[in-house]
């Protein structure tokens, strides 16, 4: 039997320039607490990501906690069905009532079309997520969110890198978080960050991430701990200098796989929009029916390869969650499979798994 091939797996930078890294932080004996690399990190991401209010934090649910607290959030949060679980335990976990909105049948993220719809007098914000990756409908939901005095936050963990028309997908909404954990094209091994164009918010971030100090003896007010190490910091500026490889890299599987699946009957795939600059985070295939995909999974599995069920169950079918109808959401959920993406994958293998899959569904 062949070694398993899991969805993901993570980049590691060169280990020699970790050991230096870590060799230095031994060195210094400062692990934590805003340290050089930690500074290095959230300077070199403010330059490549084009953000100037950028706050790192210890994860991507963390960062969405942080800034629900930031833009003082209450009542009912409009948001998706259609994503990880985290972006609707942190509403719950914060005391917020999420309100289920749809997804189109075209990219899965929320359908714009249908927010206002949802909106009542207890709604603050839109919280929506680039699922995949593919951003959702940010100049429609700016629009209703200025029509009824919203705010806006995108979970932004799947969409480090990406632009639209060369500007970052970062640029829009109030706030935007990303995670950096270790299955991302970027990574820290575990981290996040915050982003905002408003530095009133900003400001509220940098010391709610931190206890709430101001200085070493006063408190702006109420905080965490969401304090990224000085360990997990260095990993992030290793492997920030290799993001252009590793995108492209995860290119050459995804198109690979195009090319298998093209004209193959039975798979849906996204149309990337030639307006968009992708990050290649994840490949999904959806498929006919629940049956065809469990189908496909257990003829891979037979074969040591394990794709991922992102995203199952929808998350208005939470069991801790009043259950609502989102029909397409409900219907995605249970035909998408997400297929081994990672920057080491061999061409040869890419071509067994499109094999395997086109000759269980034959």
């Amino acid at each position: 039997m062949q070694e398993p091939i899991r969805v993901t797996r993570s980049f590691l930078p060169p280990l020699e320039d970790y050991q230096k890294r870590v060799a230095a932080i031994w060195e210094r004996g400062h692990l934590t607490n805003h340290g050089p690399n930690i500074l290095e990190l959230e300077g070199n991401l403010r330059t490549f990501l084009k953000q100037p209010n950028l706050w790192s934090v210890t994860n991507g649910t963390i960062a969405l906690q942080v800034v629900f607290k930031a833009l003082d959030l209450k009542g009912e949060v409009i948001t998706t069905p259609f994503s990880y679980v985290a972006t609707v335990s942190s509403l719950v976990w914060e005391g917020l009532t999420p309100v289920f909105v749809d997804i189109n049948a075209t990219d899965f993220c929320i359908d714009a079309d249908k927010i206002e719809a949802a909106i009542t007098e207890n709604t603050s914000a839109i919280l929506a997520t680039h699922v995949y990756g593919y951003p959702c409908d940010v100049k429609k939901i700016e629009s209703i969110a200025q029509k009824h005095n919203l705010k806006v936050i995108y979970d932004a963990a799947h969409a480090f890198g990406v632009e639209i028309d060369g500007k970052s997908i970062l640029d829009y909404g109030d706030a935007s978080t990303l995670s950096f954990h270790a299955t991302k094209v970027f990574h820290s091994g575990e981290g996040g960050a915050i982003v905002t164009k408003n530095t009133d918010i900003a400001h509220k971030v940098s010391y709610l991430r931190n206890f709430g100090h101001n200085g070493e003896e006063e408190f702006w007010g109420i905080g965490v701990n969401a304090k990224v190490s000085e360990l997990h910091a260095a990993m992030g500026n290793c492997v920030l200098p290799h993001f252009g490889w590793i995108v492209d890299q995860r290119k050459r599987v995804c198109d690979r796989y195009d090319n298998h699946f093209n004209g193959v009957k039975g798979i849906y795939r996204f149309t990337l929009p030639s307006n968009v600059t992708h990050n290649y985070s994840y490949y999904p295939i959806i498929l006919n029916s629940e049956t065809e995909l469990l189908k496909v999974r257990e003829a891979l599995h037979a074969q040591n390869i394990f794709p991922r069920r992102y995203f199952y169950p929808s998350l208005n079918r939470l069991p801790y969650l009043h259950q609502v109808s989102m029909p397409v959401a409900d219907s995605v959920s249970t035909r998408v499979l997400s297929l081994p993406l990672f920057t080491d994958l061999p061409n040869e293998d890419v071509d067994r798994i499109s094999s395997i899959i086109i000759k269980a569904l034959s």
